[in-house]
Protein backbone atom coordinates (compact mmCIF):
# COMPACT_ATOMS: atom_id res chain seq x y z
CA UNK A 1 0.00 0.00 0.00
CA UNK A 2 3.02 2.47 0.33
CA UNK A 3 3.80 2.45 -3.28
CA UNK A 4 0.02 2.91 -4.26
CA UNK A 5 0.02 5.92 -1.56
CA UNK A 6 3.03 7.31 -3.32
CA UNK A 7 1.60 6.85 -6.64
CA UNK A 8 -1.75 8.99 -5.39
CA UNK A 9 0.28 11.77 -4.12
CA UNK A 10 2.10 12.36 -7.03
CA UNK A 11 -0.93 11.97 -9.33
CA UNK A 12 -2.66 14.64 -6.96
CA UNK A 13 0.66 17.10 -7.12
CA UNK A 14 0.12 17.74 -11.28
CA UNK A 15 -3.02 18.01 -11.03
CA UNK A 16 -5.26 20.09 -12.45
CA UNK A 17 -1.79 20.46 -14.93
CA UNK A 18 -2.11 19.19 -18.34
CA UNK A 19 0.62 16.85 -17.72
CA UNK A 20 0.26 13.60 -19.59
CA UNK A 21 0.68 10.65 -17.24
CA UNK A 22 0.56 6.40 -17.58
CA UNK A 23 0.34 3.95 -15.67
CA UNK A 24 2.52 0.90 -15.51
CA UNK A 25 0.99 -2.68 -13.65
CA UNK A 26 2.84 -5.80 -13.29
CA UNK A 27 -0.87 -7.88 -14.20
CA UNK A 28 0.71 -11.58 -14.74
CA UNK A 29 4.15 -13.05 -13.30
CA UNK A 30 4.56 -16.80 -13.87
CA UNK A 31 7.44 -18.21 -12.64
CA UNK A 32 10.18 -16.05 -10.73
CA UNK A 33 10.22 -11.94 -10.67
CA UNK A 34 11.48 -9.60 -8.09
CA UNK A 35 8.27 -7.71 -8.18
CA UNK A 36 4.56 -9.25 -8.26
CA UNK A 37 1.40 -8.38 -9.64
CA UNK A 38 -0.10 -5.35 -8.65
CA UNK A 39 3.24 -3.55 -8.72
CA UNK A 40 3.02 -0.52 -10.85
CA UNK A 41 4.87 2.66 -11.69
CA UNK A 42 3.17 6.14 -12.58
CA UNK A 43 5.35 7.66 -15.46
CA UNK A 44 4.82 11.46 -16.47
CA UNK A 45 5.39 12.51 -19.89
CA UNK A 46 8.54 14.30 -18.63
CA UNK A 47 10.43 10.83 -17.40
CA UNK A 48 9.45 11.09 -14.13
CA UNK A 49 8.20 8.27 -12.06
CA UNK A 50 6.90 6.83 -8.70
CA UNK A 51 6.97 3.08 -8.00
CA UNK A 52 8.57 0.21 -9.95
CA UNK A 53 7.56 -2.94 -11.66
CA UNK A 54 11.30 -4.30 -10.90
CA UNK A 55 14.07 -4.55 -9.13
CA UNK A 56 15.36 -1.69 -12.03
CA UNK A 57 15.44 -3.83 -14.97
CA UNK A 58 12.94 -3.07 -16.85
CA UNK A 59 12.19 0.32 -15.77
CA UNK A 60 14.29 2.07 -18.78
CA UNK A 61 11.85 -0.05 -21.52
CA UNK A 62 8.62 0.45 -19.03
CA UNK A 63 9.51 4.20 -19.24
CA UNK A 64 9.33 4.58 -22.91
CA UNK A 65 6.41 2.56 -23.06
CA UNK A 66 4.29 4.50 -20.74
CA UNK A 67 5.49 7.70 -22.54
CA UNK A 68 4.56 6.06 -25.63
CA UNK A 69 0.84 5.04 -24.11
CA UNK A 70 0.84 8.79 -23.22
CA UNK A 71 1.37 9.88 -26.57
CA UNK A 72 -1.05 7.74 -28.34
CA UNK A 73 -3.37 7.70 -25.87
CA UNK A 74 -3.81 4.12 -25.89
CA UNK A 75 -3.30 1.42 -23.48
CA UNK A 76 -1.24 -1.99 -24.18
CA UNK A 77 0.47 -5.16 -22.98
CA UNK A 78 4.09 -5.81 -22.82
CA UNK A 79 5.58 -9.53 -21.95
CA UNK A 80 9.23 -9.45 -20.54
CA UNK A 81 10.16 -12.93 -20.99
CA UNK A 82 13.32 -13.33 -19.32
CA UNK A 83 13.53 -17.05 -19.82
CA UNK A 84 14.96 -16.72 -22.96
CA UNK A 85 18.36 -15.94 -24.56
CA UNK A 86 17.12 -14.03 -27.52
CA UNK A 87 19.62 -11.15 -27.14
CA UNK A 88 16.97 -8.63 -28.22
CA UNK A 89 14.80 -9.63 -25.38
CA UNK A 90 14.74 -6.80 -22.70
CA UNK A 91 16.22 -8.54 -19.41
CA UNK A 92 17.69 -11.63 -21.04
CA UNK A 93 20.85 -12.37 -18.73
CA UNK A 94 18.93 -11.27 -15.77
CA UNK A 95 18.57 -15.18 -14.48
CA UNK A 96 15.20 -14.17 -13.16
CA UNK A 97 13.63 -17.31 -15.23
CA UNK A 98 9.93 -14.96 -15.26
CA UNK A 99 7.50 -14.10 -17.52
CA UNK A 100 6.09 -10.77 -16.51
CA UNK A 101 3.55 -9.10 -18.30
CA UNK A 102 3.10 -5.27 -17.58
CA UNK A 103 -0.31 -3.33 -18.70
CA UNK A 104 0.52 0.39 -19.89
CA UNK A 105 -2.77 2.84 -19.29
CA UNK A 106 -2.79 6.39 -20.18
CA UNK A 107 -4.46 8.35 -18.36
CA UNK A 108 -7.16 9.92 -20.18
CA UNK A 109 -10.51 11.71 -19.20
CA UNK A 110 -12.20 9.35 -22.11
CA UNK A 111 -11.20 6.13 -19.71
CA UNK A 112 -11.86 5.31 -16.37
CA UNK A 113 -8.99 6.78 -14.38
CA UNK A 114 -7.55 3.49 -12.34
CA UNK A 115 -5.44 5.98 -10.00
CA UNK A 116 -8.81 7.41 -9.03
CA UNK A 117 -10.06 4.02 -8.16
CA UNK A 118 -7.22 3.67 -6.42
CA UNK A 119 -7.68 5.89 -4.69
CA UNK A 120 -11.34 5.34 -3.02
CA UNK A 121 -9.77 2.26 -1.85
CA UNK A 122 -6.74 2.98 -0.48
CA UNK A 123 -7.65 4.30 2.80
CA UNK A 124 -10.69 1.45 3.43
CA UNK A 125 -10.03 -1.27 5.89
CA UNK A 126 -11.39 -3.96 4.57
CA UNK A 127 -9.94 -5.80 1.28
CA UNK A 128 -10.98 -4.67 -1.80
CA UNK A 129 -10.95 -6.03 -5.56
CA UNK A 130 -10.04 -4.39 -8.76
CA UNK A 131 -11.05 -5.90 -12.18
CA UNK A 132 -8.48 -5.20 -14.97
CA UNK A 133 -9.10 -6.23 -18.34
CA UNK A 134 -5.77 -7.38 -19.75
CA UNK A 135 -7.16 -8.83 -23.07
CA UNK A 136 -10.65 -7.94 -24.35
CA UNK A 137 -10.28 -10.31 -27.45
CA UNK A 138 -12.12 -9.15 -29.82
CA UNK A 139 -13.24 -6.13 -27.81
CA UNK A 140 -9.89 -4.34 -28.32
CA UNK A 141 -11.23 -1.13 -26.90
CA UNK A 142 -11.75 -2.43 -23.30
CA UNK A 143 -8.17 -3.43 -22.98
CA UNK A 144 -7.09 -1.75 -19.73
CA UNK A 145 -10.86 -1.10 -18.45
CA UNK A 146 -10.45 -1.08 -14.61
CA UNK A 147 -13.90 -1.63 -12.09
CA UNK A 148 -13.96 -1.71 -8.40
CA UNK A 149 -16.06 -4.74 -7.46
CA UNK A 150 -18.61 -3.32 -5.11
CA UNK A 151 -21.06 -6.48 -4.63
CA UNK A 152 -22.98 -9.07 -7.16
CA UNK A 153 -25.41 -7.60 -8.21
CA UNK A 154 -23.53 -4.18 -9.37
CA UNK A 155 -21.11 -6.27 -11.08
CA UNK A 156 -23.43 -8.47 -13.06
CA UNK A 157 -24.68 -5.26 -14.27
CA UNK A 158 -21.95 -3.02 -15.12
CA UNK A 159 -19.24 -5.44 -16.02
CA UNK A 160 -18.67 -4.63 -19.74
CA UNK A 161 -19.02 -8.32 -21.34
CA UNK A 162 -22.05 -9.67 -20.19
CA UNK A 163 -21.69 -13.07 -21.37
CA UNK A 164 -18.56 -13.89 -19.18
CA UNK A 165 -19.60 -11.53 -16.09
CA UNK A 166 -20.87 -14.54 -14.17
CA UNK A 167 -17.84 -16.47 -14.26
CA UNK A 168 -15.47 -13.52 -13.65
CA UNK A 169 -17.56 -13.10 -10.50
CA UNK A 170 -17.09 -16.41 -9.43
CA UNK A 171 -13.58 -15.79 -9.88
CA UNK A 172 -13.42 -12.69 -7.88
CA UNK A 173 -14.93 -14.08 -4.82
CA UNK A 174 -12.99 -17.32 -4.63
CA UNK A 175 -9.98 -14.67 -5.14
CA UNK A 176 -11.03 -12.10 -2.03
CA UNK A 177 -11.86 -15.71 0.03
CA UNK A 178 -7.93 -16.79 -0.78
CA UNK A 179 -6.62 -13.00 -0.63
CA UNK A 180 -4.88 -14.09 -3.49
CA UNK A 181 -4.43 -12.05 -6.71
CA UNK A 182 -4.74 -13.58 -10.26
CA UNK A 183 -5.35 -13.26 -13.66
CA UNK A 184 -7.48 -15.47 -14.83
CA UNK A 185 -8.61 -16.70 -18.44
CA UNK A 186 -12.55 -16.54 -19.92
CA UNK A 187 -13.90 -17.91 -23.28
CA UNK A 188 -16.37 -15.36 -24.87
CA UNK A 189 -17.34 -15.75 -28.62
CA UNK A 190 -13.94 -18.00 -29.13
CA UNK A 191 -12.29 -15.50 -28.12
CA UNK A 192 -10.25 -15.60 -24.49
CA UNK A 193 -10.93 -13.12 -22.58
CA UNK A 194 -7.99 -12.11 -19.65
CA UNK A 195 -8.58 -10.15 -16.43
CA UNK A 196 -6.40 -9.42 -13.87
CA UNK A 197 -8.15 -9.84 -10.70
CA UNK A 198 -6.27 -7.88 -8.12
CA UNK A 199 -6.85 -8.27 -4.14
CA UNK A 200 -5.82 -5.04 -2.22
CA UNK A 201 -5.45 -5.84 1.53
CA UNK A 202 -5.59 -2.78 3.94
CA UNK A 203 -2.59 -1.07 4.99
CA UNK A 204 -1.13 -3.03 8.13
CA UNK A 205 -2.05 -0.65 11.70
CA UNK A 206 1.03 -0.90 13.97
CA UNK A 207 0.27 -0.02 17.60
CA UNK A 208 2.62 0.29 20.05
CA UNK A 209 2.27 0.35 23.86
CA UNK A 210 5.29 1.79 25.95
CA UNK A 211 7.52 4.46 25.83
CA UNK A 212 11.21 3.58 26.31
CA UNK A 213 14.15 4.29 23.94
CA UNK A 214 13.41 0.90 21.80
CA UNK A 215 10.48 1.49 20.76
CA UNK A 216 12.26 4.46 18.26
CA UNK A 217 13.52 1.70 15.83
CA UNK A 218 10.27 0.21 15.87
CA UNK A 219 8.49 2.98 15.04
CA UNK A 220 11.00 4.27 12.53
CA UNK A 221 11.32 0.43 10.49
CA UNK A 222 7.42 0.47 10.16
CA UNK A 223 7.13 3.89 8.90
CA UNK A 224 9.77 2.55 6.14
CA UNK A 225 7.04 -0.53 5.41
CA UNK A 226 4.24 2.29 4.95
CA UNK A 227 2.57 1.11 8.05
CA UNK A 228 -0.07 3.29 10.08
CA UNK A 229 1.93 3.70 13.97
CA UNK A 230 0.38 4.61 16.71
CA UNK A 231 2.60 4.73 20.40
CA UNK A 232 0.86 4.78 23.44
CA UNK A 233 2.80 6.25 26.56
CA UNK A 234 3.17 9.48 28.74
CA UNK A 235 3.92 12.14 26.03
CA UNK A 236 5.89 13.98 28.43
CA UNK A 237 8.24 11.93 27.78
CA UNK A 238 8.72 11.65 24.51
CA UNK A 239 10.93 12.62 21.96
CA UNK A 240 10.19 15.10 19.36
CA UNK A 241 11.19 13.32 16.77
CA UNK A 242 8.45 10.64 17.51
CA UNK A 243 5.61 13.41 16.64
CA UNK A 244 6.88 13.08 13.01
CA UNK A 245 7.48 9.86 12.64
CA UNK A 246 4.99 8.35 14.34
CA UNK A 247 1.49 8.71 12.64
CA UNK A 248 -0.23 9.45 15.99
CA UNK A 249 1.30 9.33 19.41
CA UNK A 250 -1.61 9.11 22.26
CA UNK A 251 -0.80 9.65 26.04
CA UNK A 252 -0.99 6.79 27.85
CA UNK A 253 -3.93 8.22 30.50
CA UNK A 254 -5.74 10.45 27.80
CA UNK A 255 -9.26 9.61 26.40
CA UNK A 256 -8.55 8.78 22.87
CA UNK A 257 -7.77 5.00 22.29
CA UNK A 258 -5.89 3.76 19.54
CA UNK A 259 -7.74 2.21 16.06
CA UNK A 260 -7.85 -1.22 16.70
CA UNK A 261 -9.03 -3.23 14.32
CA UNK A 262 -8.07 -6.60 12.60
CA UNK A 263 -5.71 -5.76 10.19
CA UNK A 264 -3.95 -4.32 13.19
CA UNK A 265 -0.77 -5.34 15.07
CA UNK A 266 -0.05 -4.68 18.59
CA UNK A 267 3.05 -4.63 20.54
CA UNK A 268 3.56 -4.61 24.12
CA UNK A 269 6.86 -3.04 25.20
CA UNK A 270 6.63 -0.98 28.61
CA UNK A 271 8.62 -3.08 30.42
CA UNK A 272 6.52 -3.01 33.40
CA UNK A 273 4.38 -6.56 34.46
CA UNK A 274 1.48 -4.56 35.97
CA UNK A 275 1.40 -2.05 32.77
CA UNK A 276 1.42 -4.26 30.23
CA UNK A 277 -1.14 -6.94 31.75
CA UNK A 278 -3.26 -4.14 32.09
CA UNK A 279 -2.19 -3.13 28.18
CA UNK A 280 -2.91 -7.14 27.66
CA UNK A 281 -6.73 -7.05 28.98
CA UNK A 282 -7.90 -4.08 27.20
CA UNK A 283 -5.66 -5.62 23.61
CA UNK A 284 -7.67 -8.72 24.20
CA UNK A 285 -10.63 -7.02 23.62
CA UNK A 286 -10.24 -5.81 20.53
CA UNK A 287 -9.98 -7.59 16.91
CA UNK A 288 -6.03 -7.11 16.92
CA UNK A 289 -4.74 -9.67 14.74
CA UNK A 290 -1.16 -10.23 16.55
CA UNK A 291 -0.06 -9.08 19.83
CA UNK A 292 3.47 -9.23 20.10
CA UNK A 293 5.17 -9.44 24.58
CA UNK A 294 8.92 -8.44 25.32
CA UNK A 295 10.11 -11.03 27.46
CA UNK A 296 10.26 -14.51 27.96
CA UNK A 297 7.05 -16.88 27.57
CA UNK A 298 7.07 -17.64 31.22
CA UNK A 299 6.34 -13.46 31.77
CA UNK A 300 3.40 -13.43 29.37
CA UNK A 301 2.31 -17.19 31.27
CA UNK A 302 2.00 -15.17 34.27
CA UNK A 303 -0.20 -12.20 32.74
CA UNK A 304 -2.24 -14.92 31.11
CA UNK A 305 -2.86 -16.71 34.37
CA UNK A 306 -3.69 -13.62 36.40
CA UNK A 307 -6.15 -12.25 33.77
CA UNK A 308 -7.96 -15.57 34.23
CA UNK A 309 -7.33 -16.05 38.26
CA UNK A 310 -9.92 -12.76 37.68
CA UNK A 311 -12.43 -14.64 35.28
CA UNK A 312 -11.16 -13.02 32.24
CA UNK A 313 -11.48 -15.90 29.54
CA UNK A 314 -8.56 -16.58 27.41
CA UNK A 315 -9.65 -17.73 24.13
CA UNK A 316 -8.50 -20.52 21.66
CA UNK A 317 -8.66 -17.85 19.13
CA UNK A 318 -6.56 -15.53 21.77
CA UNK A 319 -3.36 -17.96 22.09
CA UNK A 320 -3.23 -17.78 18.78
CA UNK A 321 -2.62 -14.41 18.13
CA UNK A 322 -0.58 -13.51 21.22
CA UNK A 323 3.27 -13.52 20.18
CA UNK A 324 5.40 -14.28 22.71
CA UNK A 325 8.39 -13.50 22.76
CA UNK A 326 7.86 -11.13 19.59
CA UNK A 327 9.54 -11.65 16.99
CA UNK A 328 11.11 -14.29 14.60
CA UNK A 329 14.72 -16.20 15.67
CA UNK A 330 17.22 -14.15 14.31
CA UNK A 331 19.76 -13.45 17.39
CA UNK A 332 18.61 -9.84 18.13
CA UNK A 333 19.93 -8.42 20.52
CA UNK A 334 20.31 -4.96 20.07
CA UNK A 335 17.14 -2.12 20.14
CA UNK A 336 17.40 -2.35 16.14
CA UNK A 337 17.33 -5.86 15.47
CA UNK A 338 14.92 -6.67 17.74
CA UNK A 339 12.70 -4.72 16.54
CA UNK A 340 13.97 -5.50 12.97
CA UNK A 341 12.94 -9.50 14.10
CA UNK A 342 9.13 -8.22 15.62
CA UNK A 343 8.53 -6.43 11.95
CA UNK A 344 9.38 -9.16 9.99
CA UNK A 345 7.36 -11.48 12.36
CA UNK A 346 4.24 -8.98 11.49
CA UNK A 347 4.79 -9.16 7.90
CA UNK A 348 5.35 -13.12 8.05
CA UNK A 349 1.62 -13.10 9.65
CA UNK A 350 0.02 -10.85 7.44
CA UNK A 351 1.22 -12.66 4.44
CA UNK A 352 0.46 -16.27 6.10
CA UNK A 353 4.00 -17.44 5.62
CA UNK A 354 6.29 -19.26 8.31
CA UNK A 355 9.13 -16.76 8.41
CA UNK A 356 11.34 -19.33 7.54
CA UNK A 357 14.74 -19.15 5.35
CA UNK A 358 13.76 -19.15 1.60
CA UNK A 359 16.95 -21.20 0.83
CA UNK A 360 14.77 -23.91 3.18
CA UNK A 361 11.72 -23.44 0.78
CA UNK A 362 11.12 -26.14 -2.13
CA UNK A 363 9.79 -24.40 -5.69
CA UNK A 364 9.78 -20.85 -6.15
CA UNK A 365 9.65 -18.01 -3.34
CA UNK A 366 6.30 -17.31 -4.27
CA UNK A 367 4.91 -20.44 -6.03
CA UNK A 368 4.32 -21.97 -9.23
CA UNK A 369 1.21 -20.71 -10.59
CA UNK A 370 1.06 -18.11 -12.70
CA UNK A 371 -0.66 -15.05 -11.31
Amino acid sequence: MKEINAIIEAYRQIQPAPTGAALATVSRVEGSSYRRTGARMLVLENGQYVGGISGGCLEGDALRRAQKAIALRTPSVVTYDTTQDDDHQVGVGLGCNGVIDVLFTPIVAERPNPIELLEKVAGTRVPRVLLTITDGGTHKELLGTVLLYEDDALMLQTFPIPAIAPYVLQQTKESLAQMTSQTASFQNENQTVQVFIEVLRPATRLVIYGGNYDIYPLVRIASEQGWHTTVVMNTAKADKSLFTTASKVLHHKGNETPEIDDHTAVVLMAHDLATDQQNLQQVLQTNAAYVGLLGPKKRTLKMVNALIAEGIAITANDEQRIYSPAGLDIGATTPEAIALSIVAEITSHFAGRPGTPLRMKQGTIHGNAAQ
